[in-house]
């Protein structure tokens, strides 16, 4: 692909040298990578410094949430480590939005700062059991607006929420979308999902892709098939 590549391949594993093992099978010039919160608790910084010796950019996904300045330092701490990207949750309001985007935009730190906004394994029932009332979407609106005003580079949503939320934060708001699932993967634990062409058609700027190319014989084949997807062939 010509164009920086959309696609992130989610590292879900408990151990640095599984994660290090499939970053060997897989090309940074054609994906991004992203680590969780288990594999950065047992790894540390380690596994971000061997990723990006590899040449991969990471996006790390630690869904801070916490008071803000706290929040903020920890958001700094992320960029100083040379992460493309790291996400908080936009429930935590906009007081600790605004605190880590301001600490970034102090330092002169260029990470992409995101927010999560509901869960793609969560529906309204979930949010109901939570005190949330109105749907999804409604919540799904709601957080990212604020977000925007916050001063977040974007959200992680459903890549069923990114048409209307192009609509009301813009195209350029950038919409990371987990609950990706080609036509040859299962959907598994994720409620809220869609193909990788729907996704990106429906205005998902990024797509976070895990087990149907961590768990194919040869990932980079299936990546290859999900790019053959995307191109429309």
């Amino acid at each position: 692909m010509t164009a920086p590549s959309p696609l992130i391949i989610a590292l879900d594993y408990p151990s640095l040298d599984a994660a290090l093992c499939m970053a060997d099978r897989l090309d940074p010039a054609r994906c991004r990578l992203k680590v969780g919160k288990e594999l950065f608790t047992r790894s540390g910084p380690a596994v971000l410094e061997a990723l990006h010796g590899r040449g991969f950019e990471v996006f790390l996904d630690m869904k801070f949430h916490d008071i803000p300045a706290t929040v903020a330092g920890a958001v700094q701490a992320a960029a100083e480590q040379g992460v493309w990207m790291v996400n908080v949750h936009a429930g935590g309001g906009r007081s600790m939005m605004e605190a880590a985007a301001e600490r970034l935009a102090a330092h002169r730190l260029t990470t992409h700062l995101i927010a999560v906004t509901v869960l793609t394994s969560m529906e309204a029932a979930d949010l109901t059991e939570v005190g949330v009332g109105g749907g999804v979407e409604e919540q799904v609106q709601r957080l990212a607006r604020l977000a925007r005003d916050s001063g977040m580079s974007g959200v992680v949503c459903s890549a069923r929420e990114a048409e209307a939320l192009a609509e009301s934060c813009g195209e350029a708001f950038l919409k990371v979308t987990p609950g990706i699932r080609p036509a040859f993967a299962a959907a598994n634990d994720q409620q809220r999902i869609m193909t990788p062409s729907a996704a990106v058609q429906a205005g998902s700027t990024h797509l976070v892709v895990g087990r149907p190319v961590t768990r194919a014989d040869d990932p980079m084949a299936a990546l290859g098939a999900i790019e053959a997807e995307l191109a429309g062939r």
